[in-house]
């Protein structure tokens, strides 16, 4: 009986959390967020231009350089980690490479149209059409092995977390508070113990006939 409440409160525990983590969004960002194709889409283009303009722009200073590309790893990781989360676990182990192997794609079609453009930088200089095939190749490289291993790590905290929780919680339930809400088990108990002192209770005409 402890047992069955036991997982009966773990899933209720799955349904307090997911309710408690849920954000209350605009139907048009849901379903963004459930696109594959559009996240990709949008994560693509935005740091590929963001890119373009942080290197045309850019001062001397390294500094001022990785920071505007941790920003733009941050955000790739974010846009990544917001369409994951909309599905289970077990999707993550496709979603993630598939999520980087579309970005890439979709950032590597940018890069050409500005290197048409001569407003792709590389280098000192700007790229030409000869560089375009080792920059694709470059993205898709970095990104599916980031982001790929990125959610791995992600599901791993998530399923430790879970784990901790759903622990504690049958801890909690099977030292005694669970029993103690229980209508009736008490007697039941009671009943079952009483019972099992009768099988080895003789009466004294069974004695006597022993005798």
């Amino acid at each position: 009986m402890a047992d069955f409440i036991a997982r009966q409160n773990s899933e209720r525990l799955r349904q307090r959390l997911s309710a408690g983590f849920t954000i209350r969004e605009p139907p048009a960002f849901s379903r963004l967020a459930r696109s594959i194709v559009e996240m990709a889409l949008v994560t693509g283009v935005v740091v590929r231009l963001y890119r373009a303009v942080v290197l045309t722009h850019a001062s001397a200073s390294g500094l001022y350089l990785g920071t505007m590309f941790l920003i733009a790893s941050a955000f790739v990781l974010l846009m990544a980690t917001v369409h994951v989360s909309r599905f289970p676990l077990r999707q993550w182990t496709w979603r993630a490479p598939a999520f980087a192997a579309l970005e890439s794609a979709f950032e590597s079609i940018v890069s050409l149209g500005l290197i048409f453009a001569n407003r792709e930088p590389l280098g000192t200089g700007a790229a030409t059409l000869g560089d375009w095939p080792g920059i694709a190749g470059t993205i898709f490289l970095r990104h599916v092995i980031v982001i790929s291993a990125f959610a791995g790590l992600l599901a791993l905290t998530v399923k430790l977390v879970r784990y901790q929780l759903l622990k504690r919680e049958h801890v909690a339930w099977s030292s005694g508070t669970v029993r103690a809400g229980i209508p009736g088990e008490a007697i039941l108990d009671r009943r079952r113990s009483s019972g099992a002192q009768d099988r080895f209770v003789t009466s004294p005409k069974e004695r006597r006939r022993h005798l």
